[in-house]
């Protein structure tokens, strides 16, 4: 087994994911069997528990585990379901170690991290190569060189250098800043990187320039006389203006071939057409589209995150790509709508062609989504509610259809006299216990799609066998693949509040259609309205199987139904 180590230096949020995710493409092209690990140096056992603000977009994976969102960069680029032995965090780590320690696996030693941190880091790559039958595991460690808390990472991959030299390369990426007073690159602060990288015992092989503009030849002749590092491996990452642009642009520095190189691997092929396609479809597209996102974790402070949202940002671009239009994207904070009129709303949302409601958990911002999805039904704007998204559509349906005052979720209020979202009836006992962190509904679950609904006929006409979404959790035992011969779908979930169905006959009453709902029939996966040019809410979250080459289906209708909107205003 073959390793390749990315590393970091000078800050954080670099692109090291995107890069370590380009890198994986273009030795899959090449017939490379290849997968990806992520390393997250704090010490929370997932990223489940943390703040979207804080951390940015939690991703699920099939098999159900909370992640850092370079696994769904991992998943888009290399275009296959990831595991959790892709996802590795310090406190996993120690958690492990201690446990161990507690069953006296270590025989009565003392147990310390220099001495027994490292190889269950190691061991942990070993695994992820074998679960995914991986010739070359690139492992992306989080944060920056320098930083104590990813020291003993750093340390496991010296020690695989020491051991076998030949199968493993490391490569670093970091940040080469234009100071707008002194209008050039400056390579100091990436020099200082390589310093602390060499303290820890360890020398690049490869360098990868992370800058606004092309690192020129100047530029990379200083850092080979600081580094040691050969100018050829010096690799130019400016910024593009789309990410999927990165592997061509890498491969036009001939980076594959010299990895390849450096770890005597043998290419079984060469395709990067699909990929290539894909982009020059991205550029032809010309006419826009405006999409409005209202949800509550995009701002802080003066600044906008956006990847507290990236999976369902880069399903709208992959199915904009698909239709031939570009979207873009206007950020609404759910806050700000909650003291808006009517009047105020219809004419601050007027401006987007379509609108979606995305993910969130508790009461902040809920009666902004909440008016929100009202004026998408009640103006037939297309309108895309995703988990609590749905959730928000089905309590506006409830107050303002069924005339069910006071309905919400108990999650908004739990004295709600009309509780349409509830409790899962096997969550109670994890939140008596305060066991938040793991116990949600995770992971891919199959859905039943009813007959004769708009949800329905979009799966039937863009799936096939190979779409992601048909592909079953692989932990799950003895679950259906197909209810009365039609295939099931298998959506990934994240959430423990669902649609209560006491009330399920009163909404059908009243023109609601359950358009997807769970095997046994006892939880609603998905609702639209029949009489609208688009209004879908899905429990599940489709954004995650989002891909370059394999646009999510909704995702695809949803923009479609936008550039009709716009048509038909215009």
């Amino acid at each position: 087994m073959k390793y390749i180590i990315v590393a970091g230096g000078v800050l954080s949020g670099l692109g090291k994911g995107i890069t370590s995710a380009s890198i994986g493409l273009l030795l899959s092209s090449k017939g490379i069997k290849t997968t990806l690990v992520k390393c997250d140096m704090y010490l929370n056992i997932d990223a489940g528990t943390m703040n979207p603000i804080e951390h940015g977009e939690v991703f699920v994976t099939h098999d159900g585990i909370e992640t850092d969102q370079d696994l769904g960069h991992y998943e888009r680029f290399l275009g296959k379901n990831l595991n959790r032995s892709n996802y590795m965090t310090n406190g996993q780590i120690y958690k492990d170690v201690l446990e161990k320690e507690r069953a006296l696996y270590y025989q009565g030693k003392c147990v310390e991290p220099y001495h027994h941190i490292p190889p269950e880091i190691i061991k942990r790559w070993e695994e992820a190569g074998r679960k995914n039958r991986a010739e070359v595991v690139i492992v992306e460690l989080g944060g920056t060189v320098g930083e104590y808390e990813g020291l003993l990472f750093f340390e496991a991959a010296r020690r695989i250098k020491l051991k076998k030299p030949k199968d493993i390369i490391f490569i670093l990426v970091g940040y080469l800043p234009t100071p707008p007073s002194i209008g050039e690159l400056k390579s100091k602060p990436l020099q200082q990187s390589i310093s602390l990288l060499n303290s820890l015992g360890i020398q690049p092989d490869f360098i990868v320039a992370r800058s606004e503009k092309a690192i020129d030849s100047k530029r990379k002749e200083k850092i080979f006389l600081a580094s040691g590092v050969p100018v050829k491996h010096i690799i130019a990452n400016p910024d593009l203006d789309c990410v999927y642009k990165l592997p061509p642009y890498l491969e036009k520095q001939n980076l594959s071939a010299m990895i390849a190189n450096s770890l005597d691997l043998k290419f079984k092929s060469k395709d990067l057409k699909s990929w290539n396609d894909y982009i020059k479809k991205s550029e032809k597209s010309k006419s826009k589209i405006k999409i409005a996102i209202v949800g509550k974790y995009q701002n802080t402070g003066d600044y906008v995150l956006e990847d507290s949202y990236v999976c369902v940002n880069e399903a709208i671009k992959h199915a904009s790509t698909s239709v031939g239009v570009k979207p873009e994207v206007i950020w609404i904070n759910a806050e700000s709508l909650e003291k808006k009129s009517s009047d105020e709303i219809k004419k601050y949302l007027s401006q987007a062609d379509s609108l979606i409601v995305p993910q969130g958990w508790g009461s902040r911002g809920s009666e902004g989504k909440i008016k929100a999805v009202k004026f998408a039904r009640e103006n037939a704007v297309p309108f895309l509610g995703l988990c609590f998204g749905m959730q928000m559509a089905v309590i506006e349906y409830a107050r303002n259809i069924l005339n069910l005052k006071g309905a919400n979720s108990v999650e908004i209020d739990p004295k709600t006299p009309h509780p349409v979202i509830h409790l899962m009836p096997d969550q109670k006992k994890y939140l008596e216990k305060n066991q938040f962190g793991g116990t949600i509904r995770l992971g891919a679950w199959p859905c039943v799609l009813i007959k004769d609904t708009k949800l329905k006929n979009i799966y039937n006409m863009h799936s096939d066998a190979s779409s992601p979404w048909h592909h079953p959790n692989p932990l799950q035992k003895n679950q259906p693949l197909a209810i009365n011969h039609q295939p099931l779908i298998h959506e990934r979930h994240r959430h423990r509040y669902e649609f209560n169905m006491k009330y399920k006959k009163l909404f059908e009453k009243e023109g609601l259609t359950i358009s997807g709902i769970s095997p046994d029939n006892k939880l609603v996966e998905a609702i639209e309205i029949k009489n609208h040019p688009f209004f879908i809410g899905t429990q599940f979250h489709p954004e995650y199987l989002s891909r370059p080459l394999s646009p999510h289906p909704i995702f695809i209708e949803f923009i479609k139904a936008s550039v009709r909107r716009q048509a038909a205003r215009a």
